[in-house]
C-alpha cells in the first residue's frame, strides 16, 4: 500500500513539473545562464549627416540596405540586465546627389565598417515564449572600406551611441531575438582635399569634395540575434 502510494505522488509531481514547465514556454532556464554566445544576421542602412557650402546643396539620395554579421557574447547582470559585446561586421554604402547650378550629380560612397559596441540590455518579465527588450550602449567603428582616391574621403575611426528595441522569441533548442538599433556617430567624418595624407583626386571631381564642409555618420539596423 505504502509503495502504492509513493508511485502515485511521484507521479502527481511529474504531472505537476510538466504543467509548470509548460506554462514556462521553451526553454524555461535560459535566461540564467550566468554567459553564453551566439550570432547575428541582419541589414543595415547607412546615412550621413550633411552640412554643404552655403552656394550647393548636398543630400542622401536614399537608404541603401547594406548587410551586418555579428558574435553576441553576453553577460547576465542581473534578472532584468545583461551586459553584451557584439563586434559586427557591416557591408554598405551611400548615395550623396550634388545639385550644381541646377543639375544633379551622384557619387557612391562604400563602407565597410567594423562596429565594437557594448551594449545593456533590459528585459521585461517573460510572457510565454516572447520577452520584449530595450538595449543602448555605443563603441568605436573602424571603416575598411575608405579609399583616398574617391571624391569623397570619410575618416575611418568614428565613436557612436546607439539604441534600440528587440523580443526574444523562445524555440525549443534556440532563442531568436528580432532587434531594431539606431546609432548616431559623434565625430566630424569628411576630410578636406587639403588634409589628405596621400591619394590623387581629378580636377573635375574636387568639386564633390569642396561642396561639403561637415559629415556625420548615421545607420539603422535590423537585425536577427540567434542565442
Amino acid at each position: 500500500m505504502l509503495n502504492n502510494r509513493i508511485k502515485i505522488l511521484f507521479a502527481l509531481l511529474l504531472l505537476q513539473t510538466g504543467i509548470v514547465l509548460q506554462a514556462q514556454g521553451n526553454l524555461p532556464y535560459r535566461d540564467e545562464k550566468f554567459f553564453h554566445f551566439g550570432f547575428s544576421l541582419g541589414t543595415n542602412f547607412m546615412d550621413l549627416g550633411i552640412v554643404s557650402t552655403p552656394d550647393d546643396s548636398v543630400n542622401v539620395s536614399y537608404l541603401k540596405p547594406g548587410f551586418s554579421v555579428g558574435i553576441i557574447t553576453d553577460l547576465r547582470l542581473n534578472r532584468y540586465l545583461n551586459l553584451r559585446f557584439t563586434p559586427t561586421l557591416n557591408i554598405g554604402e551611400r548615395d550623396l546627389v550634388y545639385s550644381f547650378s541646377g543639375k544633379g550629380d551622384t557619387i557612391t560612397i562604400p563602407s565597410i565598417p567594423i562596429c565594437i559596441p557594448v551594449y545593456l540590455k533590459y528585459s521585461a518579465e517573460r510572457y510565454g515564449n516572447f520577452r520584449p527588450y530595450l538595449i543602448g550602449g555605443g563603441g568605436m567603428y573602424i571603416d575598411l572600406g575608405q579609399n583616398k582616391e574617391k571624391p569623397v574621403y570619410l575618416r575611418t575611426v568614428d565613436f557612436y551611441s546607439e539604441f534600440g528595441v528587440g523580443c526574444d522569441i523562445y524555440f525549443s533548442f534556440f532563442k531568436l531575438a528580432p532587434e531594431l538599433k539606431f546609432a548616431i556617430g559623434y565625430n566630424d567624418l569628411f576630410v578636406p582635399l587639403s588634409l589628405r595624407n596621400g591619394g590623387q583626386v581629378s580636377p573635375a571631381d574636387e568639386r564633390f569634395s569642396n561642396a561639403i564642409t561637415k559629415l556625420t555618420s548615421r545607420m539603422l539596423t535590423l537585425t536577427f540575434n540567434f542565442e
